[in-house]
């Protein structure tokens, strides 16, 4: 077996965007014609007169655009609205029934509106006049037959005017969203409308206390509070979900036996964070968890509330003692365990502040185990808020969270629950000792489109249960709480004793669980993710004889972040590998953009360089080549970029795709191989600035030969500083920066 190398010193170089300029772009699918503008004219007029009506408690409007496509940032609206600025006044964005036609929400001015109306109007005369009523591509595109001699009259611009008619190729239909709201105590989302939520509610008549305000947009409301706010102001909910969550359920069996375990003091094992319900501090492990108590005393509680929690650490402590064949490698692991919920029922809302609260104060500890999962099923066109609190902790702090993948509490739940659509986290879904999804597991996706769970490993089923300790001693269980704890394990591992970052780390497990899988199907990325985790340690951190397996890092800051020096090993001038590279990082999201959740998209490349200096990707992706992201020249839609590349998605897969004949790969000028990093933003320029990222690369070698050796020598001499990731040294490394140093 060959360990996985760590390659440092040689940093990845920044490059900004060129800059491609070209104006509006017309939908080429589309024709434009007098008639549908007057329509689109029609339709906002009787918005205007809608809004002229409303007495809304704030100044501005919300209007929604049905776009015909899932649509690209750059070709939403430019020129009506906002023109330009229009995509920062978008405040919510969601898909149709069918998932195929993005529905976005924004927020702007009456003379915005006031003026869009004039724009589309102008345009139509001046399309009827001068082009007999209809537009499409070729004609806009044309010098000789669109002149600015057309617009003399000065109503319009003839940039306006290209501008308007592009808009609009790409949009069904305008209308104001009001969507029904569920008549029960809700964690209720509102849009922004640039006024504090709470002045915005009191002039509806809906007081609140601090308490139930978890940010400018998000409130707890009770049901006569939700019945108020939905007969009067019904268009100003973006996202409505109810609060109360269920514990998820889990399958046991117990055995009650007082055959205690011995237990050695813990010493200067790691900590791993689990959020969960009540610990009980007489089980055996108890020296192991320091726990912290979150819930009233004044409420009161049974022994049913400590099963789950107890359970949970009993498998992080001791895990392997427990179960044998699951025996990971990893050692023991202390606990801070923080218990938040009593019961099988419990207030998400109340929940979502104390993590906050909790993760800010217990800074010191990287891997967070969270257990708990709400019953009902997740939005398809909305995070839901304990996830997305999670995402932003995961973006602002070093840490990373492991969430269970949650539990089928009828038949008639299919959908995994809430936190575990959370696209920073770690989403572990459940699979019996052969393999196989489990009975009581969930699917994803998350928005139609994130692969959600990300892997799977074994939570117990009746092939072979889950033993744990409980309050009154063992128990045999099944569920997807009982997957995620061994996660935690392996993260934890690798962070605090192999000191790899967590976007390494991240990407380790989810490469290692997907290893040559090119092609799952749907239904299997969405019970399993990426796959099943392998059991030990090493089969994460180590790779077959013929496989090259190494680590890179390194923060995104412009445009373009590339290192084209990894000097592959050649044979006859050839390259005798298929290739394929992980990676995973943490961008900052917004819940506000519905379905456009996340913010930043790092888009990775890798693959030998050419006689013309680029890179022949392995997945062969055209996006970024000599264009943005968005356009749409190079006949990439945004629905097929999304499917195929997983644009927008933290967790880049790309594969070579193998056949049955392999043979090697012909050589350039340039005998080392590139990476490149492209980075794009939604909203703001800034969000992606200092985003770290972490790549696995693995190349497997066609004829079966060990090249390893080989490619740290060319590595060196390329001036990479080779880190192997050997187990002994890495412990003994973290135990020297553990020992506590007496001064005499």
């Amino acid at each position: 077996m060959n360990n996985v190398l760590e390659l440092k010193g040689k940093r990845f170089i920044q490059a900004s965007k060129p800059g491609f300029g070209g104006g509006a772009k017309m939908n080429s699918r589309i024709e434009v014609t007098t008639e549908y503008l007057l329509i689109l004219h029609s339709q906002l007029r009787k918005i205007k007169e809608f809004w002229d009506n409303e007495k809304q408690p704030f100044e501005g409007i919300l209007i929604s655009v049905k776009y015909n496509k899932i649509v690209a940032k750059s070709n939403r609206i430019g020129g009506i609205f906002k023109g330009t600025a229009s995509n920062k006044s978008i405040v919510g964005a969601k898909f149709n029934e069918n998932k195929n036609k993005h529905i976005i929400t924004y927020y702007i001015n009456q003379q915005d509106l006031i003026n869009s109306i004039r724009y589309i109007y102008d345009s139509a005369r001046i399309l009827e006049k001068e082009f007999n009523g209809e537009i499409n591509k070729h004609i806009i595109e044309d010098g000789n037959i669109l002149k600015p001699d057309l617009f003399r009259d000065g109503s319009i611009s003839m940039s306006m005017f290209k501008q308007v008619i592009a808009d609009v190729s790409y949009i069904d239909s305008f209308e104001v969203l009001l969507p029904t709201v569920i008549l029960k105590q809700s964690i209720i989302t509102l849009y922004d409308v640039k006024k504090d939520a709470r002045i915005l509610l009191e002039e509806l008549g809906i007081s609140l206390v601090r308490s139930r305000i978890l940010d400018n947009q998000t409130v707890y409301l009770d049901e006569n509070q939700v019945k108020l706010l939905s007969e009067k102001a019904p268009y100003l909910v973006s996202m409505a979900t109810v609060d109360l969550a269920n514990l998820a359920p889990e399958d046991f069996i117990s055995e009650y036996q007082n055959n205690m375990m011995n237990i050695p003091l813990p010493s200067i094992e790691p900590t791993i964070g689990v959020i969960d319900t009540l610990f009980d501090e007489n089980v055996y492990f108890n020296k192991w968890v320091d726990y912290h108590e979150m819930i009233a005393r004044e409420i009161p509680r049974n022994q049913e509330d400590y099963r789950h929690g107890t359970a949970v650490s009993s498998i992080i402590v001791d895990g392997p003692r427990l179960n044998p064949w699951l025996e990971d490698g990893c050692g023991r692991f202390k606990v801070r365990h923080f218990g938040v919920a009593v019961g099988s029922r419990f207030s998400s809302f109340s929940i979502i502040k104390q993590i906050k609260t909790i993760v800010l104060e217990n800074s010191d500890i990287k891997v967070w185990n969270i257990s708990l999962g709400s019953n009902q099923e997740i939005n398809d066109n909305f995070i839901s808020a304990e996830a997305a609190i999670l995402d932003q902790i995961q973006f602002e702090h070093d840490v990373i969270f492991v969430v269970a993948g949650t539990n089928k509490p009828s038949e008639d739940i299919v959908k995994i629950g809430s936190p575990a659509d959370s696209i920073n986290s770690v989403v572990v879904n459940s699979v019996t000792k052969m393999g196989r999804s489990t009975k009581y597991s969930r699917k994803g996706l998350v928005l139609s489109f994130f692969a959600k769970p990300d892997v799977s490993y074994y939570g117990g089923s009746e092939e072979q249960y889950i033993r744990v300790c409980e309050p009154l001693s063992e128990a045999y269980v099944a569920g997807t709480s009982y997957a995620a704890p061994w996660i935690a394990r392996k993260l934890a591992y690798l962070i605090n004793i192999l000191g790899l970052n967590r976007e390494v780390a991240k990407a380790m497990l989810i490469d290692a669980a997907r290893g040559w899988n090119e092609t799952p199907t749907p239904e299997e990325i969405a019970l399993y993710g990426h796959g099943i985790v392998p059991i030990h340690i090493n089969d994460i951190i180590q790779t077959k004889d013929d496989e090259i397996k190494f680590v890179v890092s390194d923060i995104s800051e412009k445009w373009n972040t590339y290192n084209y020096h990894f000097p592959v090993p050649i044979k006859d001038n050839k390259y005798p590998y298929i290739a394929r590279a992980t990676m995973c990082y943490f961008p900052l999201c917004d819940r506000t953009q519905g379905v456009d959740y996340t913010n930043t998209e790092l888009n990775l490349h890798f693959g030998r360089i050419g006689n013309d200096n680029k890179i022949k990707d392995i997945k062969g992706d055209p996006q970024n080549k000599d264009k943005s992201l968005d356009e749409e020249s190079h006949y990439l839609l945004e629905d097929e970029a999304r499917k195929q590349f997983r644009k927008w998605d933290n967790v880049k897969y790309i594969v070579e795709k193998s056949t049955k004949r392999l043979t090697p790969k012909k050589s350039y000028n340039n005998k080392n191989w590139g990476m490149e990093i492209k980075t794009n933003n939604r909203l703001d320029p800034k969000d992606g600035n200092g985003i770290r990222f972490g790549v696995v690369v693995t190349l497997k070698e066609i004829n079966n030969i060990n090249r390893i050796d080989e490619f740290i020598r060319n590595c060196t001499l390329n001036g990479w500083l080779v880190n192997t990731i050997d187990i002994t040294n890495r412990i003994n490394i973290h135990q020297k920066l553990e020992e506590n140093i007496e001064f005499e």
